[in-house]
């Protein structure tokens, strides 16, 4: 008797294990829902809605976005968290998901237990930028302003611990000046205040705002990376403009709910690489000054952990906290 219960558990067993992999073999049978931590019309939105059309098409299922701002992406990272670790629901989560636990006591999960790793999708430079009418024509000028009359100027970054935001404070550690910060859901709402005269200056990601930068609206000062960007080859770096060795960067990746199957994982993580680099997803994503990368789920996590580490004494000196 025990000999039969036996060889019907072990039935029982292939059968739910062949039943899972045809599902993760043929996902997705149902619609997709992608969560973007930022505003509509920043750089993790542009991204986002540019990667879940490729995707929708080889997939063969709708990649619903949905914008969940607030708490330096924690909101929506905290959805993704909770939900079923089936594939069904995502989110790209950029540079400040990692050092998260630096800043917030009490996140409502963890940063590395309830999180898949899928694929770290791309990066870019973020920039010093302000209006066109503004005063400022290089970093120079900032920097003597702001020495000037130490407190005067303010300036805008996407949230607390973002890669604006450790951009702007990197920049005011190196530089020695005093510059006040403003912080926005987002780098879209930031440009509209730079565009209607209500902030001095700001750092923001090159996609988001390399069109005003193009059009003539925006004037770009300086890139945040140790060399300068392809697609605005005349903009100098920051480095190179009075704070040697000045360098950082924005990255942005794709994770799951913990506890995902590792095939299905690696399925994603495959389908997100051949979309990033399609011709027409790349081509965009190049025209914007985003890298294309596409890693593995154990790349990505490796990656997630060594920033953690990466950061976390600079931000405990500069006493960063969230709000």
């Amino acid at each position: 008797m025990r000999g039969m219960f036996r060889i019907f558990a072990i039935l029982v067993a292939l059968l739910v294990c062949g039943s899972l992999a045809f599902a993760q073999q043929n996902f997705p049978t149902k619609p997709v829902r992608l969560l973007i931590p930022y505003a509509a019309g920043g750089a993790v939105d542009i991204l986002g809605r540019t990667l879940g059309d490729e995707l929708s098409k080889r997939w063969g299922q709708p990649v619903i976005i949905e914008n969940r701002t607030g708490a330096g992406g924690t909101i929506a990272s905290q959805v993704v968290a909770k939900s079923d670790p089936d594939g069904y629901t995502l989110v790209i989560v950029a540079s400040g998901h990692s050092i998260n636990p630096y800043l917030y006591q009490k996140l409502p999960y963890d940063t590395f237990k309830d999180f898949t790793p899928i694929s770290l999708l791309g990066s870019s430079p973020n920039m010093m930028i302000v209006a066109a009418s503004s005063p400022f024509k290089k970093v120079a000028d900032v920097i003597a302003a702001a020495r000037a009359k130490p407190g005067s100027l303010s300036y805008g970054q996407s949230g607390t611990g973002t890669s604006t935001h450790l951009a702007g404070e990197l920049f005011k550690y190196m530089a020695k000046v005093d510059i006040s910060t403003v912080s926005y859901k987002g780098g879209a709402p930031i440009i509209n205040d730079l565009l209607g005269g209500h902030l001095p200056l700001s750092f923001n990601n090159i996609p988001e705002s390399i069109s005003q930068i193009k059009s003539g609206n925006l004037r770009a000062l300086g890139v945040t990376t140790a060399t300068r960007s392809a697609v605005l080859p005349d903009v100098p770096t920051i480095a190179e403009s009075g704070v040697p060795g000045y360098d950082t960067a924005v990255w942005w990746g794709l994770l799951g709910p913990g506890g995902m199957p590792v095939d299905l994982a690696a399925k994603i993580s495959k389908d997100c690489s051949a979309a990033l680099n399609s011709p027409a997803v790349k081509q965009r994503l190049d025209n914007l000054g985003a890298a294309v990368i596409g890693t593995t789920p154990t790349e990505f996590d490796k990656y997630i952990r060594a920033e953690y580490q990466k950061w976390g004494p600079i931000i405990k000196a500069a006493g960063i906290k969230g709000s």
